[in-house]
């Protein structure tokens, strides 16, 4: 049977953790558990007992994952203070999915299946190194899935997407609101909480199998929402497309996805090169069709905030001073980027032939 995490209570203020002066925090894995045959839970607690940082439902963490490390061992060893900033790692992007109140822990769970979809095997090496008692280090908390203010609210999880939506679903209930959850899997024992989470909710979290019904139509899955629906999708990109096209010319519903994939680009020729202006500086870089403005400017000897590089995280998100922005991430909000206020540079381009940005 599937566990859930504990339930989600009200969130409260505690004082954070300490931080390492990079940013980074370090953490023991304080627990390991199995939720199913390719995903497992992995529970994170301060060395020193100290509260972790605060947190809002939606957010997620950077996890450094070493890439020296060898399976079915520690990851830094049993007696170091904390993780050395030095040594070479993959970093990596996972959902909170335990109670902002409880700043004891951080809870994610991690699929290694990822692997088969185009990932780079960062979810594959924790599965094989991430043993309870070791050293890891984790970023601070970012939020681009917060849930806003709606009159309804329907949750869709494709498979590993159950982890955001869990605290989600918890702030909804606070709120009074009525809720449903969707959740998608090959087969109901493919679906991380999903046990505990029927057995909570009722009749209110229900799952289509595309093992046993073929592919979901979301047309009529979702049909005749009330005005006022917020919408909320963590899934493959071609699953959060099909939401938003059968949603669409339904009246006042909104739609808020977060992706653990990158979009597919089309193959090609390059991408037109452009120019990229420092606003505090005034010097000009140019960036070529096959190369991204964050790798330029790296190139030019700028040390720059980055963790993905595929438009997922936000970390590389730069104020736009002016330049008509091309943008290609999963972040920004259809609001947010109508406004052209800020880019995320590992990915988003240029349509104007020049930008300035705020660096």
């Amino acid at each position: 049977m599937n566990a859930a995490p504990a339930a989600l209570a009200a969130s409260v203020t505690s004082p954070a953790a300490p931080v390492i002066d990079d940013g980074w925090t370090t953490v023991t894995i304080a627990s390991r558990r199995h939720l199913t045959d390719w995903v497992d839970e992995f529970r994170f607690e301060s060395p020193d007992g100290s509260p972790l940082p605060a947190w809002t439902p939606g957010s997620h963490i950077d996890v450094q994952i070493p890439e020296c490390a060898i399976p079915g061992k520690r990851c830094w060893g049993d007696d170091s203070a904390a993780a050395p900033a030095h040594i070479d790692s993959l970093i990596r992007q996972y959902s909170l999915c335990s109670d902002p109140a409880d700043l004891s822990s951080f809870t994610i769970a991690v699929d290694r299946t990822s692997i088969n979809r185009g990932g780079r095997g960062g979810s594959e090496r924790i599965h094989q190194t991430f043993d309870p008692g070791a050293l890891v280090r984790i970023g601070q908390p970012r939020n681009h899935f917060a849930l806003q203010r709606a009159l309804n609210y329907v949750f869709i999880a494709g498979g590993i997407g159950i982890t955001p939506i869990l605290p989600l679903i918890a702030q909804a209930e606070r709120t009074g609101r009525p809720w449903t959850l969707l959740c998608l899997a090959r087969t109901e024992g493919e679906m991380p909480y999903f046990d505990d989470l029927q057995h909570t909710w009722g009749d209110r979290v229900r799952i289509h199998t595309s093992g046993d019904h073929g592919r979901i139509d979301f047309v009529s899955a979702l049909a005749n929402q009330p005005r006022g629906t917020a919408v909320y999708v963590c899934g493959p990109g071609a699953m959060a497309m099909s939401v938003r096209m059968a949603v669409d010319p339904q009246p006042a519903v909104d739609v808020f996805t977060e992706q653990f994939s990158a979009p597919v680009r089309p193959t090609g020729e390059g991408d037109t090169p452009f120019e990229v202006t420092i606003a505090s500086s005034g010097d000009t870089v140019a960036v070529p069709g096959d190369q991204s403005v964050l790798d330029s400017l790296e190139e030019r000897g700028m040390l720059l905030a980055s963790s993905c590089r595929e438009g997922m995280c936000g970390t590389c998100e730069v104020g736009v001073v002016s330049g008509e922005i091309e943008h290609r991430d999963t972040v920004l909000t259809p609001e947010e980027r109508s406004e052209n206020e800020s880019m995320m540079i590992c990915v988003s381009r240029c349509s104007s032939g020049r930008l300035v940005l705020d660096l």
